[in-house]
């Protein structure tokens, strides 16, 4: 983790400087990861932490010989003025480092060097407000981020102000990333035909949901024949008071018989929802979909997959952070506070998650348990001092 942090400019002055920046954010993620939701929390954690794990951490050691984790006010300053974009690019690349790895991506030539398995993996765009940090004189923040899907980890990440603005960040956000032979699945609002061709030049595949904000490919891809086919493929789930079943068809679109008003698409989709509450009307469903992908690439069980995974989102990453870490209550608000202590809580589940852990709550609280648990999730070298002295 560190050499990622490194990376990230200090935007304090030199005078007056004791704690590298590295030494800050390092002590932030690694209390994110023991469960801290605030600023405070943060601070406690360095507190609570000994003076080898502070060392572990870069923390120097003052002339009188006593080494002091960063206060609550200066890890504040610290976030209020770090660099958000340089941020989130550190922790979204330690991240699709450590899911490459943990995925089985990467593999070893004949010569011993690691170079990069191409399969087809899918990432979703989705954004989220931060709720907190309204104020009277401010709207809240809104970030939209590129999540894998599976494994949810949070890739990149930008602030992108107030939710209609979500559409001019989706080729900026992409562009860093390799997207060869990766399926990329968004919501209705970034399926513009100019970001769609941009994709596919890139070499990657999308699948895009049409609504009635492309009336015409809408109306014609409602319009298809889907009687004439049976169900390709369904999947049914009972759990917190409702039962839901879905069921998807796919179909391929003709060129030669006009096609759909929808750039590079070769597949129509259409997913039909049942969904029963208790006590409540069962309620139907009907969305439509079109995919660069062609049938031969994927079956319908696996187009079930990606549009699962993209509203899936919600759960693996977004309920977390309201939820175990308390992103909706904070009301940290000045600077880019707010954005990094999204970026930290990504780093927190992302790490949890690729080593396995299913419940992060669970998860970290058992870590919180111990400050010395957190370092070796991050990678940081962290030797005991077994000697007693």
């Amino acid at each position: 983790m560190r050499p990622y942090l490194d990376a990230v400019p200090d935007p304090r002055s030199r005078r007056g400087r004791w704690y590298s920046l590295t030494a800050i954010l390092l002590v932030c993620a690694c209390a994110t990861v023991s469960g801290a939701k605030s600023i405070d929390e943060l601070a406690e954690w360095g507190e609570r932490a000994g003076l080898e794990l502070l060392e572990a951490l870069g923390i120097r050691r003052h002339l009188l010989r006593w080494r002091r984790s960063p206060s609550r006010a200066t890890i504040g300053r610290v976030l209020e003025r770090v660099d958000g974009d340089a941020l989130d690019a550190a922790i979204g690349a330690y991240l699709a480092d450590r899911h490459r790895a943990a995925t089985g991506d990467e593999e070893e030539d004949e010569d011993g060097a690691t170079t990069c398995r191409r399969s087809l993996r899918a990432i979703a765009l989705d954004g989220k407000a931060l709720k907190g940090s309204a104020r009277l004189d401010q709207q809240r923040r809104h970030l939209l981020s590129v999540v894998t899907q599976g494994i949810a980890c949070t890739l990149a990440q930008v602030e992108v102000g107030a939710k209609t603005g979500e559409t001019r960040h989706f080729r900026p956000l992409l562009a860093p990333l390799d997207l060869t032979d990766t399926v990329v699945t968004f919501d209705a609002l970034h399926s513009v035909k100019a970001n769609i061709t941009w994709l596919v030049e890139k070499k990657a595949h999308y699948i895009a949901v049409i609504k009635s904000n492309h009336p015409l490919a809408f109306a014609q891809v409602s319009a298809l024949p889907w009687d004439a086919i049976g169900v390709q493929h369904t999947t049914s789930e009972t759990g917190h008071g409702r039962r839901e079943s879905r069921s998807i068809k796919t179909m391929a679109v003709a060129d030669n018989l006009g096609g759909i008003a929808f750039p590079h698409a070769k597949l129509a989709i259409r997913l039909h929802r049942r969904r029963q509450e208790t006590g409540k009307r069962e309620t139907r469903r009907t969305d439509y979909a079109v995919t660069s992908l062609d049938a031969h690439q994927a079956d319908p069980e696996v187009f079930a997959a990606f549009i699962r995974g993209e509203w899936g989102i919600e759960n693996s990453s977004h309920h977390i952070r309201d939820v175990t870490f308390g992103e909706d209550a904070s009301t940290v608000y000045s600077g880019t506070a707010p954005r990094a202590m999204a970026a930290f809580r990504n780093l927190g589940i992302g790490a949890l998650k690729i080593l396995g852990a299913v419940n992060i709550a669970k998860t970290t609280r058992a870590i919180g348990e111990d400050p010395a648990r957190a370092l070796p999730i991050l990678g940081i070298n962290h030797q005991p001092n077994s000697s007693g002295t």
